[in-house]
């Protein structure tokens, strides 16, 4: 494995090599659980779950942390806004967060740390900046607690940004700082916040800011210096820029690689509830896209891309991927499940190359063309060798149909198993009806159950190994 990915440190795609052989630390900022997460928040996880599958897929050992903020500005409006206390609103979008990732099959975290329980760690990295002259306490009592921006002369390194020209730091008001681009490490707290969000401090009682959560959270479960760090693109800055600065006064040498998936657009902006413009995955099962589908959607393009989503655009993936699930369920039929095989070099070659899977899925789509020339042929060995890797390359992308993950959302995306039993069972009984009037020769009884079958969502094609079904639209 040769790994290539792009860098935004160095603005270059270099070559991977990680800090320890054979094992791999990444960390992904995860989400701010003030609201539920909308289909934009759900890329970034998809994204570096691909990276994740690569890696182990490439026996390495990975070691994946995806934090949750459930302290912040914006859950403490919420909890204003709502009379509920902030952790109760925290956790209950954490709750769906967790079910929304696993319904995109999106493998666990290692860990998923939140950043109310790492409190003790921000107070000794504040600390230690303190004393190294990097961060300061406010002076008016407020309790507040700002990182020095001039004294760390990298600052603006990561997203190419000049600090003579940078706006002030929107996380705090300008009332105590030395300069108005300093940023706040700890908030004391405030009359009108919600009494149980404050910890005790050796500055006061207070909160975090939100950069210092990260830091604090990569150190307690990486290390001081570890091989990946991603997010969003829009996090960049000032998070990113902010946690370098802090981390690396701190003496911590941090991320040897920052990795950034590109925006979800709807319309001329980014997805974004704070602004009313988002989706969420009712939205998209309202279309009568599964689960499965919109994972493709998102990593059939490349995962530094910007997607401009639209209806269309999300009803043609779908199309393009019942065309490869509809390879791999005839294969079966034909010749069994065969597991997954070796990857084709064409593949690799792709995903080495700063995981771009839009050209990965142009190796996919040949390779079901492959397989359905065999099947047409009759070319068994043929079929078992484009089935084989089909599987392998569609688990890597985590889209593969066979996969269990997937055996819910086959019937759509919301009955459990009893009811894929009871279904089963039903157009089992309407297809022996229809076979039964075929064998008679009574071709409008027959025809007869299949409309019925159609209009009822159940798409029946007739195949040499006999009839197979698939849930579809309705007429």
């Amino acid at each position: 494995m040769t790994l290539r990915l792009h860098d935004t440190a160095t603005r270059s795609v270099r070559e991977f090599v990680p800090r320890e052989p054979g094992k791999v630390s990444m960390y992904l900022c995860g989400l701010t659980v003030q609201s539920e997460p909308h289909i934009g928040h759900l890329r970034s996880g998809v994204s570096y779950d691909v990276l994740r599958r690569w890696f182990e897929r490439n026996d390495y050992q990975v070691r994946f942390i995806r934090n949750i903020t459930d302290i912040d500005d914006k859950v403490l409006q919420k909890s204003l806004e709502q009379g509920r206390s902030f952790w109760s609103i925290a956790y209950a979008n954490e709750v769906i967060l967790d079910a929304a990732y696993r319904s995109l099959n999106v493998l666990r975290p290692t860990y998923a740390p939140r950043a109310t329980g790492h409190i003790t760690e921000m107070h000794g990295l504040i600390a230690q900046l303190i004393d190294n002259g990097h961060a300061y306490a406010a002076e008016d009592g407020s309790g507040d607690v700002y990182f020095d921006v001039k004294s760390y002369a990298d600052y603006g390194s990561l997203s190419g940004q000049r600090v003579d020209e940078m706006a002030s730091a929107a996380d705090s008001a300008d009332r105590a700082k030395r300069d108005p681009r300093d940023f706040a490490l700890w908030k004391g707290y405030k009359p009108d916040e919600p009494v149980e969000a404050q910890w005790s401090s050796p500055w006061g009682a207070g909160r975090p800011g939100w950069h210092i959560e990260c830091s604090a959270m990569c150190l307690r479960y990486l290390g001081p210096e570890f091989d990946i760090h991603g997010g969003g693109l829009d996090l960049t800055f000032p998070h990113h820029e902010n946690e370098i600065a802090q981390s690396r006064s701190a003496g911590l040498p941090f991320a040897r690689f920052w990795v950034h998936n590109g925006l979800l657009n709807l319309g001329d902006a980014k997805m974004g509830k704070s602004t009313g413009n988002a989706l969420d995955l009712d939205y998209v099962t309202a279309l009568g896209v599964r689960m499965v589908e919109l994972r493709h959607y998102f990593v059939s393009v490349h995962y530094r891309s910007r997607i401009d989503y639209s209806d269309e655009a999300l009803r043609e993936s779908a199309t393009a991927y019942r065309r490869i699930e509809g390879f791999v369920e005839r294969a079966v039929e034909s010749v069994g499940a065969i597991p997954a095989g070796d990857l084709p070099a064409a593949f690799a070659e792709a995903l080495d190359d700063d995981l771009n899977t839009s050209g990965a899925f142009a190796v996919v789509h040949e390779t079901v063309r492959a397989g359905n020339t065999a099947l047409a042929a009759g070319d068994d060995a043929g079929v078992r060798a484009a089935l084989g890797s089909v599987r392998a390359m569609l688990d890597v992308l985590g889209i593969d149909p066979l996969d269990p993950a997937w055996s819910v959302a086959s019937t759509g995306g919301t009955p459990g198993e009893e009811l894929r039993g009871i279904i089963d069972s039903l157009v089992a009984l309407a297809l022996d009806q229809r076979a039964q009037a075929r064998s008679r020769k009574d071709w409008t009884a027959a025809d007869a159950v299949r409309d019925q079958l159609n209009s009822a969502g159940v798409n029946v094609e007739d195949t040499p190994h006999g009839p197979r079904w698939t849930i579809g639209s309705r007429d």
